[in-house]
């Protein structure tokens, strides 16, 4: 992320503002920096007197203001972080008189996740150059996730096949810091310049290649009765490794563009990839699935989702097993 690039890159050159207020969906990022901040501004032997962390259910706005106006000892400044800000008990509105007026020697850090300051309310204004910068976090979409792994690992000496990408964004989901974690544990075992397979993936990380919710929804789109049995009959053997509500909510999801793709007047990839936010990877797989499945189908089996969904939940006392599940709603699809 270039915002992210940037603001880090002037931290390390000195230009430091008195106030960073992270904030927005994507945790992964505010944590990133704030780690810089907490390890790079200061020098070990000035962290002893000179850098705090608070949380914000721990904390009060009173607090926060009162050590950020104390004077740093024997250094040119102090490093207040605070975490879990959205969890103050009262409004964050009330660090307006302290942003009217900071103390330039005090970096504070606000991390703000999941939520968003009202951009009309006084704080924000008085937040933005030269007291402060506002950090909003974004979260990917997922057709961004898998350009975001592959640029991570080529700045670690390190490169991934695209289907190797597609299976861990299609395991782990959006979740960067998850992500990053993983990627962190193949970076421990393997040698730079190594290229990161699925057979990579799979033995490091218990990620089955053949056995996983992509190959099973590329299954079903295709109307591979045998690949898609044999895939939940894995999953009945592993239910732990693969939750019922997981392959649920990502069939849901893979039916809900099948019914987009189908209202769509441009059928060319690029509009197709742009329209239902999807790695181009995966428009033949759309393409192939809509043949399959028209759109009267198509809603269908998105109330076939919604119906087995309640069943998984034990609603109106139904209490099938996992397997059981998997081949009623099989069999429902195709």
């Amino acid at each position: 992320m270039d915002e992210v690039k940037q603001l880090i890159d002037n931290i390390r050159k000195g230009n430091i503002k008195p106030i960073y207020f992270l904030m927005g969906e994507e945790a992964y990022y505010i944590d990133r920096i704030a780690d810089f901040i907490a390890k790079n501004v200061l020098t070990e032997e000035e962290k002893g007197f000179n850098q705090m962390t608070l949380y914000g259910k721990e904390t009060t706005i009173e607090d926060i203001i009162s050590n950020a106006k104390r004077y740093p000892m024997m250094s040119e400044r102090q490093v207040i972080i605070v975490k879990e800000a959205q969890h103050l008990s009262r409004t964050i509105e009330q660090l307006s008189s302290y942003a009217e007026n900071p103390q330039i020697s005090t970096v504070l850090v606000i991390c703000y996740k999941y939520k968003k300051l009202d951009k009309r309310k006084k704080l924000h204004k008085l937040l933005r150059e030269p007291n402060g910068i506002v950090f909003d976090s974004k979260k990917l979409y997922e057709n961004q996730v898998s350009e975001w792994i592959r640029k991570v690992l080529k700045g670690k000496g390190y490169a991934i096949s695209h289907k190797a990408s597609i299976l861990l964004v299609e395991f782990l989901g959006t979740d960067l810091s998850r992500i990053h974690n993983e990627l962190e544990k193949l970076q421990v075992v393997l040698p730079k310049e190594t290229e990161i397979t699925p057979e990579i993936i799979e033995k490091h990380i218990g990620i089955s290649k053949d056995y996983n919710n992509f190959e099973l929804k590329k299954a079903i789109g295709e109307k591979d009765v045998v690949k898609a049995t044999k895939i939940i009959t894995y999953f009945s053997q592993n239910p732990k490794d693969n939750p019922f509500v997981v392959t649920i909510a990502l069939l849901h999801t893979f039916f809900s563009q099948l019914l987009q793709y189908h209202g769509l007047q441009d059928h060319s990839p690029r509009n197709v990839a742009s329209a239902l936010r999807i790695n181009p990877y995966f428009v033949d797989e759309v393409q192939v699935a809509a043949r399959n499945y028209p759109m009267k189908k198509a809603s269908r089996v998105i109330s076939y989702l919604r119906e087995m969904d309640l069943k998984g939940k034990g609603v109106e006392s139904v209490n099938l097993s996992q397997a059981d599940l998997l081949k009623e709603l099989l069999v429902k699809i195709i």
